[in-house]
């Protein structure tokens, strides 16, 4: 067995020690001043200097098991890919290659690891490692542009080369969008500086508050940061462009314009207020840095934000509360988001209200999915797919995708589908950690990265980076986690089709609950569930139970077909009665069928309250001394309404 030596390692990494201009392609933005041109050499200087110790405290690598590591890399980077041109027969021949050469590799790097695993498991190395990781990230070119600004800047680079616990966080956590360390510090100084809570290290508010400023690493003032959010004021649809990172670990966000953009202050405060208050899911207090990074960055105001959780709690608290994580919260996307043409109508309300009130195609639903999900504190990213809008978002039993197609047709910014998933499952475990020095090893080495783009997805890289990725598949594999299926598939994420389980739970209401009551005045107070038929939830009709307390009836907008609910009211006399509602809907134009007895039905109209409750405008109705019944509908199509009580008031 030949072993490569330690000499023989340095003589062939020299090159990769070259100056870094060479060895790493930087990005050339901002123009360096006389202190940028000083501090990037600092850097350049202290990135060779930390290579340099990190190459020569490796040990050997056994020569003929890398050599057959790379040489099935090779083909792995080679295999043809499967195009709709492609015959069945040739599908099948690829296949059954990919199947084995995927074991083999497995195989493969698993040998390697064996060897490599006391490397890997141990810590001694971190703190070189690490710093090398965020300079070969961040690069000396883009650190030196934001120190240059001043010696506050310098001061925040500095703090965080002295801090190895904050870097692990942050790399532990997918590193800094864009490799903007400084930046990303500078945001995260501004939280700690506002909110007291944000400086308990370890706690939900410091991995919020951290997950916030990698994610989003630019200031509100920041004048690189491109705003793409002012078509949303109008109307539009809210374009996304994918902040292209300058090293793998970064994971891609949004880039915003500066002038109404985000600021990540004042939307941290949001959600640390949120959480104290009870709003947020109970699951939010144990998200991690990388889950919370992905929890904050919403194309949607504060006030949007605020607006969802009262809306849904008022409207359809039953999403809030389901037990199936996959479609809790997103489920008011499928029930109350018609699948039509995208049209806008800025007199609706903000935004939101204006896109749940009209609808639109898969690309607006898959917005208002994830506005439902981050509003309570869910992490949730975009999954675009070819001419379609989905998402994917966090449950405790794995990220899953909604409203579209599988993860292999589907990317998050240039980042694979299949990338995401991988790296989301193998997180889960210890061993993560023997991937991350992996990777800190191949930023040492200067090695390329291996591909995340959804064409070339797992291909390309050097030794140590090959290495982690098939790392990440053998902790999968080995502790046999499976992707979740999919919640509303591309038919039904491009449809307003029912799903087969839309019969609502059932619950117990107390008859106290149910009873009809009559006042000194004569007023009659009718319980929206105390119908007597139906008796159960389905499809159409559901009783709820209300964020607050108490109960309500939904008439749904989705149904196999219209649905009466009756009351049975015990009347004195024959008399005329002024009949209203309270209600909540979403949308406007709703109007429901009121039948007294057996007289013709009645228009009813309700009001657009935009999710809250609300009382309706009365219409007159006349009843007879006894019993009377009380039949309630509405035309299909329809959208939603959200009923607490009715009210008959005596016209004298």
């Amino acid at each position: 067995m030949k072993l490569l030596t330690l000499p023989t390692i340095a003589m062939l990494l020299a090159a990769s020690i070259a100056p870094l201009a060479a060895a790493k392609k930087e990005v050339v933005g901002i123009p360096l001043t006389a202190r940028g041109e000083e501090l990037h050499d600092k850097y350049t200087k202290q990135l060779e200097t930390l290579r340099a110790e990190a190459v020569a405290a490796l040990p050997a690598v056994d020569e003929a098991k890398k050599t057959r590591f790379l040489e099935l890399r090779t083909k792995w980077n080679g295999l043809p890919k499967i195009t709709e041109e492609t015959k069945p027969a040739d599908k099948k021949t690829i296949e059954e290659t990919t199947e084995q050469l995927q074991a083999d590799l497995l195989t493969a790097g698993e040998a390697l690891m064996a060897d490599l695993t006391p490397l890997l498991s141990s810590n001694k190395l971190d703190g070189t490692l690490m710093r090398i990781a965020i300079l070969t990230h961040g690069t000396p070119r883009g650190l030196a542009e934001f120190a240059q600004q001043g010696p506050e800047e310098e001061k925040l680079l500095e703090k965080l080369f002295a801090d190895e616990p904050l870097m692990r966080q942050i790399l532990e956590a997918g590193g800094a969008n864009g490799g903007e360390y400084g930046e990303a510090m500078q945001v995260y100084d501004a939280i700690l500086k506002a909110s007291e809570r944000a400086r308990e290290v370890g706690s939900i508010f410091q991995r919020l508050a951290l997950g916030t400023s990698i994610h989003m690493p630019w200031l509100q003032t920041e004048t690189k940061a491109v705003k793409l959010d002012a078509e949303a004021e109008a109307g539009a649809e809210v374009p996304t462009v994918p902040l292209i990172d300058k090293k793998k670990g970064g994971v891609y966000g949004i880039v915003y314009r500066t002038e109404t953009g985000v600021a990540q202050v004042p939307r941290y405060l949001h959600y640390e207020k949120a959480f104290l208050d009870g709003e947020l899911d109970p699951a939010f207090k144990d998200m991690n840095t990388w889950e919370c990074r992905f929890i904050t960055d919403s194309e949607y105001s504060n006030e949007d934000l605020a607006w969802t959780r009262q809306m849904m709690r008022v409207y359809r608290p039953d999403h809030i509360t389901m037990e199936d994580y996959k479609w809790r919260y997103v489920r008011f996307i499928k029930s109350d988001v018609p699948y039509c043409s995208t049209q806008h109508d800025p007199s609706l309300g903000t935004r939101p209200q204006m896109e749940i009130a009209l609808g639109g195609i898969c690309g607006r639903r898959a917005f208002l999915g994830r506005l439902t999900t981050r509003a309570f504190g869910i992490p949730t990213r975009a999954s675009t797919q070819t001419a379609h809008g989905a998402m994917s978002h966090w449950s405790p039993d794995g990220w899953v995708i909604c409203l579209g197609a599988w993860w292999s047709v589907a990317w998050c910014g240039p980042q694979s589908g299949l990338d995401f998933l991988l790296d989301s499952q193998a997180r889960e475990f210890d061993d993560y950690q023997l991937v991350l020095r992996a990777q800190w090893i191949s930023d040492a080495l200067n090695e390329e990265d291996v591909s995340i783009s959804p064409g070339k997805y797992g291909q390309g890289g050097g030794f140590w980076e090959g290495l982690a990725f098939v790392k990440k598949q053998l902790i999968v594999k080995k502790a046999e986690v499976e992707a979740l299926e999919l919640v509303g598939g591309m038919k039904l994420g491009e449809s307003d089709e029912l799903l087969g389980d839309e019969e609502g739970k059932e619950i117990e209401i107390p008859d106290a609950d149910k009873e009809i009551k009559v006042g000194a005045d004569g007023i009659i107070h009718i319980p929206a569930v105390a119908c007597y038929s139906p008796r159960k939830s389905s499809d159409r009709i559901l009783f709820l139970n209300s964020w607050g307390g108490g109960y309500q009836l939904h008439y749904s907008r989705l149904g196999q077909r219209p649905e009466l609910f009756k009351y049975r009211l015990e009347v004195p006399a024959d008399g005329e009665y002024e009949l209203s509602a309270q209600a909540a809907t979403v949308s406007p134009n709703i109007e429901v069928l009121v039948r007294i007895n057996r007289d013709e039905p009645l228009p009813f109209a309700m009001p657009y309250t935009k999710g809250m409750w609300a009382p309706t405008n009365a219409i007159r109705v006349k009843l007879t001394a006894g019993s009377n019944i009380v039949s309630i509908t509405a035309r299909t199509p329809n959208r939603g309404v959200s009923l607490k009580h009715w009210q008959l008031k005596p016209v004298k």
